[in-house]
């Protein structure tokens, strides 16, 4: 994996980078003391989010290999129940650097509509973090809690509310994975710190959406791009927000 931005000699070797240098390369800033949200996609050059249903069809080694460093150095993986569905999402697998754990597994979901014999639950080092409301039936609540997730039952499931939860339990760190719903709603909410997009060299078609799916009528949210790598055709971009939050 070859770095294009930035450039080979300001501190990346031009012959490729290893596991530590793809680390140092998407490093969060230090001394955080709230959350700072990192979203991570991939899309096909023609912009569909999946192939066939699923964002697997569109990844690569190099995506791949991006996405375990992303984990590893993340406190928590956000996601929407739609893609922990759709993706069929265990528990991470390597402990976040620093620490002898894998970040967990938070899962936003007004329903409380998961499995509890699914591989977020039975295939895990880590209980999930289910958030969802208190609309949600009281008896799924209870089956989530019994198979061993943590179900925190919130009065809104809006990004102030979801990241106030996992700023209380110390997860400052924080990888959203997606759906497009949910990215949307922190795009909305102004919460998004940064975005790391892979775009695969395919052509998709179709009829997938976007990597982003919110309200109408909000302001575009002015991004800067401050690291590209590249891989056998695949670009791993990524941007910061131009301005902080707050």
């Amino acid at each position: 994996m070859h770095p294009l931005l930035p450039v080979p000699g300001a501190g990346l070797d031009d012959s490729g980078l290893d596991d530590a240098g793809l680390v140092a390369h998407y490093a969060y800033p230090e001394g955080l003391t709230a959350p700072y949200v990192r979203v991570n996609f991939v899309a096909s050059a023609d912009g569909a989010v999946t192939v066939d249903g699923r964002s697997g069809g569109l990844g690569s080694d190099g995506d791949r290999r991006v996405f375990g460093v992303l984990r590893r150095l993340a406190d928590v993986v956000l996601a929407g129940a739609g893609t922990v569905r759709a993706e069929d999402y265990r528990g991470a697998r390597l402990p976040t650097l620093g620490t002898d754990t894998p970040p967990p597994v938070a899962v936003v979901t007004g329903s409380a509509d998961l499995d509890p014999a699914s591989r977020l639950f039975t295939d895990t080092a880590v209980p999930p973090i289910i958030l969802t409301l208190g609309s949600a039936p009281a008896a799924r609540r209870e089956q989530l809690a019994a198979a061993g997730g943590h179900v925190v039952v919130l009065e809104r499931l809006t990004p102030d509310l979801v990241l106030a939860e996992l700023s209380r339990r110390g997860l400052h760190r924080v990888l959203c994975e997606g759906g497009p719903g949910l990215f949307g709603q922190l795009v909305a909410a102004d919460a998004v710190d940064e975005l790391c997009l892979t775009v695969a060299p395919l052509l998709a078609g179709g009829t997938a959406g976007r990597i982003s799916r919110g309200p109408a009528g909000g302001h575009p949210r002015r991004l800067e791009l401050v690291g590209v790598l590249h891989e056998a055709g695949v670009l791993l971009l990524r941007y910061h927000r131009a301005t902080p939050i707050g």
